[in-house]
């Protein structure tokens, strides 16, 4: 008998099966729904480029002496950006000395060279660059060929998603100063991004010093994300050890080191002190 006094409902039988087989047919483990559209990293960096052109566009000529990030207003910021694309030039141009260089240190003189300009050319020379850097995107060939700019060395494909992620992120830096709701991006490039993002996880545990074997079970939840099987460091335990099940947009601002693992709503199982490890190092691929 149930508390009501009822008989308990006795279910058909096989149900729970014919419920999985159905849903198995309805939609792949790991892909969302509904389907998310594929697009090139290219594409990808393009819509990114697109969308921060349209933020400072609707900035006003005082928001551009906002305070943002270390020691940049918005004006200073967006000409980090520009040297960023500088760099990004002479890397498809095939010049070496940007393979190694820091990522700050080699922008600050074009951050340091827009204060006092016109907001309008500022804004005019960023999105100048970024068009110069899709040229030579369109003219490079192969998105598989590895490059190196900033430390980092990466298929091309790959870079330009860490751009897209670049400019998403410090469109939010602006928002976020500037008193505007956040932003998030369209689903076919948060997929990129999500996907790049755990493809490197192992290479941000292994930055911050941890050398412990963990097999990851990751779920990003929500239009753009997905599902990853990760594993960390030599001979990781088979089957996963640790699970994390998070919204893709709040790892994403994880992963840029917007936010901390603690901002997340999160569903975990296994060790709680692995998967906090793991969650810490993610932000070490944030690169401000």
């Amino acid at each position: 008998m149930t508390a009501e006094g009822r008989e308990p409902t006795v279910l058909p039988a096989g149900l729970r099966e014919r419920v999985l087989e159905a849903s198995r047919q309805a939609r792949a483990a790991g892909r969302s729904v509904p389907e998310v559209i594929e697009i090139s990293p290219a594409d990808a960096f393009s819509r990114a480029a697109d969308a921060f052109y349209g933020l400072l566009c609707a900035l006003g000529d005082d928001d551009w002496r906002m305070p943002v990030l270390r020691d940049l207003d918005v004006q200073c910021l967006v000409g980090h950006l520009i040297g960023v694309e500088d760099d990004m030039h002479r890397c498809l141009s095939g010049d070496p000395q940007v393979a190694e260089a820091d990522h700050i240190d080699s922008t600050q003189p074009a951050a340091a060279r827009q204060a006092g300009r016109p907001a309008a050319q500022t804004r005019a020379e960023w999105r100048d660059a970024t068009d110069r850097t899709l040229s030579l995107v369109h003219g490079f060939g192969d998105l598989d060929t590895e490059v190196a700019v900033h430390g980092m060395r990466l298929p091309l494909g790959a870079l330009l998603i860490v751009r897209a992620f670049e400019l998403w992120t410090h469109d939010n830096d602006i928002r976020r100063a500037a008193g505007l709701p956040p932003s998030v991006p369209d689903p076919s490039t948060l997929g990129l991004m999500t996907g790049l993002a755990a493809r490197l996880l192992p290479h941000a545990v292994a930055r911050t010093g941890l050398r412990e074997p963990v097999s990851v079970h990751l779920v990003l939840t929500g239009p753009g994300g997905g599902t990853w099987d990760v594993a960390i460091g030599e001979s990781p335990p088979d089957p996963a050890s640790i699970g994390i099940v998070t919204d893709a947009v709040g790892f994403c601002r994880l992963v840029a080191n917007r936010v901390t693992a603690a901002d997340l709503d999160l569903h975990v199982t296994g060790d709680p002190g692995q998967v906090g490890r793991v969650l810490t190092a993610a932000s070490a691929l944030a690169l401000d």
